[in-house]
């Protein structure tokens, strides 16, 4: 087994009795810490609008092929959380996709200079200082120091027709089949010949299945804001929605993040924490039950080949998200190292009645955001500061029973894929 240190057993169904009133509030209180506010979310999508709309005015020279410019990962999901600290920048991940143009029809190479001409000219007319950028798959546009954000931009093309064959062919639900796309990557083999071996992708589907993996509490959520606002449900977008899944996938992200601080390359990256935590998530309408429960459970939507791992991308299962898992095996064992310690971290957070002890628990991974969340709390109890009538934290003893498996689960069939 792997470097699994896990402690017993979680009923995640009777979990909300065993942790303590206290635990729950600083869970949420972590939660809305860590978010990022809707003013950079706002500032997001007019970047990428931006964009957009230079690609089709009437001198583009990528007009013709019916040029989309769309937001992709985190900041679609709603589950961006704050850098670590100033230096940090926001990483926006955004598709270009030229929608009249195929594999058939020109080379990566091709296709990401096409696209690359336009991003610098874009560049140009709005005198950004810091230069473009290439990365493997994308063009990368630094925006001002003050901006705090880069923008990815990764060019594609449609791929719905042969996605269909591939996942028919395999005998996999073809459900998001129609937003499949394939993208540029110059490490690609055939980077520089017409090729239909590109890298795949598919954003739109994993955004849609994310959506209702969330399940009916998002769209009451959802309904209820346009209600406040007199708005229609479709112009509400889901990054003003914060649903319990996504606040516990932020949670665990820093978590991550603070484990991993000097093991980048190793750290277990953010689509495959995602994928499982939304697998295992099951409906809780509170964060700290959703935060468990997935704890609980995601490493049961692993599958094995043998000795191989496969987290498969729900919207293309022909993908597997740990697919250099072999080639790094201290990857996969990081994974699990990091469960294991996010498992005792936030089981010993469970347990504990008193606000310093919630911070320490969770200090030594979370950084300066375990103690921003205990600030957000207010005063504690009995403070001097505090008035004996509004401290009403609930100090029930925490039950002794908050632990999770100790032994690897075969994996249940992930909702999604048959």
């Amino acid at each position: 087994m792997h470097s699994q240190k896990v402690i017993s057993e979680l009923d995640h169904k009777g979990q909300s009795n065993m942790l303590t009133k206290a635990a729950e509030d600083y869970l949420a209180a972590l939660a809305d810490e860590l978010s990022i506010s809707e003013a950079r979310y706002d500032q997001a999508s007019r970047s990428y609008a931006s964009l957009g709309a230079w690609l089709h005015r009437p001198e583009s020279t990528v007009l013709a092929y019916d040029p989309q410019v769309y937001v992709q990962g985190s900041f679609r999901l709603g589950t961006a959380i704050r850098p670590m600290n100033d230096e940090e920048e926001y990483d926006v991940d955004s598709i270009c996709v030229l929608g009249n143009l195929g594999t058939g029809d020109l080379t990566q190479k091709q296709l990401k200079t096409l696209v690359g001409a336009e991003i610098k000219a874009y560049h140009r007319s709005q005198n950004m200082v810091k230069p473009v950028r290439e990365g493997h798959r994308c063009w990368v546009l630094s925006y001002a120091d003050g901006a705090q954000f880069h923008m990815d931009i990764v060019p594609a093309v449609p791929n719905a027709a042969r996605q269909r064959l591939m996942l028919e062919a395999s005998g996999f639900n073809l459900g998001w089949s129609d937003t499949a796309l394939v993208i540029t990557d110059n490490r690609s083999p055939v980077y520089e010949h017409i090729s239909d071996d590109w890298q795949r992708s598919n954003p739109k589907g994993y955004a849609e299945w994310f959506q209702l993996r969330m399940g009916t509490i998002f769209e009451q959520r959802r309904r209820a804001l346009a209600e406040s606002i007199k708005a229609s449900v479709e112009d509400i977008p889901v990054y003003r929605i914060r649903t319990p899944l996504q606040s516990a996938i932020m949670i665990l992200k820093r978590h991550r993040d603070g484990m991993f601080v000097d093991r980048y390359d190793e750290r277990p990256i953010s689509i495959i924490i995602t994928t499982l935590a939304a697998h295992a998530y099951n409906g809780e309408e509170k964060i700290a039950d959703a935060l468990y429960s997935v704890l609980s459970r995601m490493d049961q939507f692993i599958e094995r080949d043998g000795h191989r791992c496969i987290i498969r991308n729900p919207s293309d299962p022909l993908e597997n998200f740990a697919d250099k898992w072999p080639q790094h095996p201290e990857r996969e064992r990081a994974f699990f190292e990091w469960l294991a310690q996010a498992r005792h971290d936030f089981g010993e957070l469970g347990r504990q009645v008193e606000r310093r002890r919630f911070v320490a628990s969770v200090q030594p991974r979370m950084g300066a955001v375990a103690d921003r969340a205990a600030a957000r709390l207010g005063p504690p109890p009995g403070s001097m500061l505090r008035p004996a009538a509004a401290a009403g934290v609930a100090a029930t003893p925490a039950s002794s029973a908050l632990t999770f498996p100790n032994t690897r689960r075969e994996p249940t069939s992930p909702k999604g894929f048959a």
